[in-house]
C-alpha cells in the first residue's frame, strides 16, 4: 500500500493552437490540409480543412496546445485514504510546462519510486507533454524520458493497457471502463469535444480544470480496481494553491 504514495495520477486537456484554421500560418494551413487527406477516411470526410481543424485538431500535437494539467496523488491520514487533486491552467502554455516540471521535481524528490498512472496515458498525455515540451524549448524531465528504454523499463502504469490484457486491436474508453466496472463517474456539464469553446469561447479554465480532475480521480479508482485492491475508496481533496 505503501506504493500507491508515489504514483502521480495526471490528465491533460488539449485545445487547437489557435482558435480557427485561417489564423494559423500559412505554412501549418498547408501542414493541416495535408494532414486532412488522411483525416477524410472518418466520417467527417465530406468536411472541408477548416471544419476538420475546429473538429479534430486538439488531438495532435503540431497543432494543438495543452491548457491543463490535472494531478493527483493518494495519501493517508488517520487510517483513512484521500486523494489530493489539483489542476494546474495557464493560457500560456510555456508557463504551464514549466510549473508542471516543477511539479515533478518536487514530487520525484519525496518519492523514490515515483510512477504516472493515468487512462491512455503512454499513447496520448506523456507523447504530447514531451512534444509539447520540445516546441516550448523546454527540457524533457527524466521521468518523462522513454527514447532509449525498452519498453520493460518504462513504468508508467496505463489503465487501457492494465485493460487490454496484450489485445491491441481496439480502444476503450475511461467512461466506458468505469461503467463496467460499477464505478460512478462524477457529473460534468462538458465533455471532451467541448473543451475548445469553453476555451476560446467562453475563456473559463477554472471550468475546464474541474473537468479534468474528474477524470483524474476516475482513473485512480480505475486503477485501484484494477489492481485488486478493493478496500481503498480516497475522499478526494481538491487543492486551490
Amino acid at each position: 500500500m505503501e506504493q500507491l504514495k508515489g504514483i502521480l495520477f495526471i490528465d491533460i486537456e488539449t485545445v487547437p493552437i489557435e482558435h480557427n484554421y485561417s489564423s494559423l500560418t500559412e505554412n501549418l494551413q498547408k501542414e493541416w490540409t495535408k494532414k486532412t487527406r488522411i483525416l477524410r477516411n472518418v466520417p467527417e470526410q465530406d468536411a472541408d480543412p477548416a471544419t476538420l481543424f475546429s473538429e479534430r485538431a486538439g488531438v495532435f500535437s503540431e497543432f494543438a496546445k495543452v491548457v491543463c494539467i490535472g494531478i493527483g496523488s493518494l495519501y493517508e491520514q488517520d487510517g483513512n485514504w484521500k486523494m489530493r487533486l489539483k489542476s494546474l491552467t495557464n493560457t500560456n502554455e510555456k508557463i504551464l510546462l514549466n510549473d508542471f516540471c516543477a511539479v515533478l521535481s518536487k514530487f520525484a524528490n519525496m518519492h523514490s519510486d515515483f510512477r504516472f498512472c493515468g487512462h491512455n496515458i503512454k499513447e496520448f498525455d506523456i507523447p504530447f507533454l514531451c512534444r509539447r515540451m520540445i516546441i516550448n524549448a523546454i527540457k524533457i524531465p527524466a521521468s518523462m524520458q522513454v527514447q532509449g528504454k525498452k519498453p520493460w523499463e518504462v513504468n508508467h502504469i496505463d489503465t487501457m493497457d492494465m485493460w487490454r490484457f496484450g489485445d491491441y486491436k481496439n480502444f476503450t474508453s475511461l467512461s466506458l471502463l468505469a461503467a463496467v466496472l460499477g464505478i460512478p463517474s462524477p457529473k460534468s456539464d462538458i465533455d471532451g469535444s467541448m473543451v475548445a469553446g469553453v476555451f476560446y469561447d467562453d475563456n473559463d479554465l477554472p471550468r475546464i480544470g474541474s473537468y479534468c480532475l474528474q477524470d483524474v480521480y476516475t482513473s485512480a479508482k480505475v486503477y485501484l480496481r484494477l489492481a485488486g485492491i478493493h478496500n481503498i475508496d480516497p475522499e478526494p481533496i481538491f487543492v486551490k494553491e
